[in-house]
Parts: structure tokens; sequence; C-alpha cells
């Protein structure tokens, strides 16, 4: 997600759980999960720095596992992904936008523009559609963890590679399992052209969203379009909130080159049609009323 000022991000541990964590003083705690039909206790992770509730059962892949123990498995994940549909993107919130896009909401566009987009040479669109319904799914546990909140880059990719290895246990190993972690490296490393496709969507994906907002709020959000072409410095903060007063006061947009960021020709044609309309509707703004 895209700069913002706000001090209130994603802490770094996972909020999904069940039931209440105990207190860190008090010895690990097991129960029965209430949406599992299985008998099996799952338990918090000791890990110091990842809290999450995981099948004791998943913690031991086989190939032999019983189709009870496979659904099982399988409920104990999707349970656990649902919290991609209720957390919302940070960067909205932060900009005061009521009832924001969730964090599957974003994934689920991008697969969609994945579904469309024209066919380029060598690129596997069955395998981009892959790639971004993955690509946030550690944010299940660990949260939408923004630039604003101050997270350094390597340090955001072990939290949620330290998730995504959690996650894939809980699913119970197997191909499944290796398939997704591989996804999710190829996208964080940026690793194939159908990654670098992803990439450019993900950054369509926030500024259409942005240009979205902007109409149904009202608001004025140029940093996220600032963020796409890579023009936003996080080290300057006081120059960046001085450059969108201005730009807010005087209800303008600015002009965004995206051939920086944008890996793709697909990726830079679609933001310059989104920054285009966003344009022509400033302009038709500043003509007033007819």
């Amino acid at each position: 997600m895209a700069f913002s000022a706000s001090p209130h991000c994603a802490p770094p541990l996972h909020r999904f759980a069940l039931r209440r964590s105990p207190p860190p003083q008090q010895p690990l705690a097991f129960m029965r999960c209430p949406f599992s039909s299985s008998s099996r206790p799952v338990y918090f992770s000791p890990a110091p720095t990842l809290r999450i509730i995981v099948s004791a059962n998943s913690k031991k892949p086989s190939s032999g596992r019983s189709a009870n123990s496979t659904s099982a498995s399988a409920i104990d994940f999707l349970t656990l992904c649902h919290s991609l549909k209720t957390t919302k993107r940070k960067g909205w919130i932060n900009h005061g936008i009521k009832g924001p896009e969730s964090i599957a909401d974003h994934m689920y566009r991008m697969a969609l523009m994945a579904l469309i987009a024209g066919d380029l040479p060598g690129v596997n669109r069955e395998r981009c559609i892959k790639i971004a319904i993955v690509h946030d799914i550690a944010e299940a546990i660990v949260g939408d963890i923004t630039p604003s909140c101050g997270v350094p880059k390597e340090e955001k990719s072990r939290r949620e590679q330290a998730a995504l290895t959690e996650m894939c246990k809980i699913l119970g190993g197997g191909m499944r399992a290796e398939e997704i972690q591989e996804l999710w490296v190829e996208y964080e490393n940026n690793a194939s052209l159908e990654a670098n496709l992803v990439k450019d969507f993900d950054k369509v994906e926030l500024i259409l969203q942005a240009l979205e907002y902007e109409l149904e709020h009202g608001k004025v959000l140029n940093e996220f379009f600032l963020s796409t072409e890579g023009r936003v410095d996080y080290l300057k903060q006081d120059v960046i909130k001085n450059i969108l007063f201005f730009s807010d006061v005087y209800s303008s947009t600015l002009p965004c080159d995206f051939s920086g960021k944008f890996q793709t020709e697909i990726g830079k044609s679609w933001a310059r049609e989104i920054n285009s309309r966003r344009n022509s509707i400033v302009a038709e703004k500043r003509k007033g009323p007819k």
C-alpha cells in the first residue's frame, strides 16, 4: 500500500485467533477449533515473533493422510484466509475512507486483470492469475504492512515468509502448499515475466481504486499516483506533505510518468488510461456548472 503519514499501522504480530491468546507468561494453551469438524487440537505457535493458531495434525505432512484429515486441513486453511476478506487495506483507512476495500478485494480484481489482459509472448495467463491470488496471502497473519509503518523491506519480507510457512503447514503440506510457496516467492523476487506483469497489476489496481475513492468520497489522493511512478520518497515526508497540500488546495492532479516503476506495456497503458480519465474529470470540475 502506498505512503501515509499516519502512525497507525499493522502490528507485527498477527491478530487472527479463534479464541483469545493467553498472556505470554502462561503456558502453551491447547483448545479445540470451533470451526473444524475434526477433534484435533489446535495450538498457539510458541515462535516469539509470530503467534497464530496452527493445526497439530499439520505439523508433519504425510501423503498417506486420511480424507478426513485432508478435509480438516483444507477447512483450517480456508478459515485462516477468512481474515483476508475482513482486513481492510491500511492506506485507505489512514486516509479516512469509510468502508474501504479488503485485502481479498484487492487480490480478486488483480486476478480479473490477469484474466482479461491481452496475450503477451512467453507469459502464462493461468500462472498470472494464481500469483495474483496468493501474492498478499501472508497478510492473513501479518496484516497489511504499509511503508508508513516504518518496517524495513527485509523485515516485512521475513515476517510474511514466516507467516506463509505456517499457513502451508496448516494446509498440511504437499503439492498445493509447495505451489503456493513457489508462487509467492516468484512474485516477491520479481523472478519471472508473470511476476513482472502481476506487480504492474498491483499498481494499476491501486490507482484505479484511488480514482474510484476520489470520485466517491470527494478526496484528492495524489500520493497513491505518485507512489506508483516512483516519485514518493518516504524519507522526505515534509516535502511530500507540501506537494500534496498545494495539489489538494487547487484540486489539481500532478503529471505522472509511468515509465519508471511499470515493467510491462500493458501496465503502462492501463495506468496512462486511468490517469487520463482522472485528468479529464478534474478538467470538467474546473469548468464548473454549465
